[in-house]
């Protein structure tokens, strides 16, 4: 059960907008507010390029930047397989 409020003003063109999207996807408001808002601020923390690290995790992180990677013999697999689009020329 969801125990957090979270309350906002909108226009009345916004709000029939988003229960127009809502009800096109089976959904009520809240729970299409709440989606859409959660895939924004996802979006937003992983398009971050800035992050901070004390001395001894900025050492780690780059010791494993630097290392050569390690075999992985299912990226091999895949990366061998020739793409549909790429075979035989019409």
């Amino acid at each position: 059960m969801r125990d957090a409020a979270i309350n906002l003003r909108a226009l009345t063109e916004q709000r029939d907008l988003i229960d127009y999207a809502a009800q096109l996807l089976g959904k009520n408001r809240s729970d299409f507010m709440l989606e859409a808002a959660c895939d924004k601020a996802q979006s937003v923390v992983l398009d971050q390029i800035f992050f901070a690290l004390d001395n001894s995790k900025f050492k780690q992180f780059t010791a494993l930047l630097d290392a050569p990677p390690a075999a992985n013999p299912g990226l091999e697999r895949l990366m061998a397989v020739k793409a549909p689009w790429s075979g035989a020329k019409e």
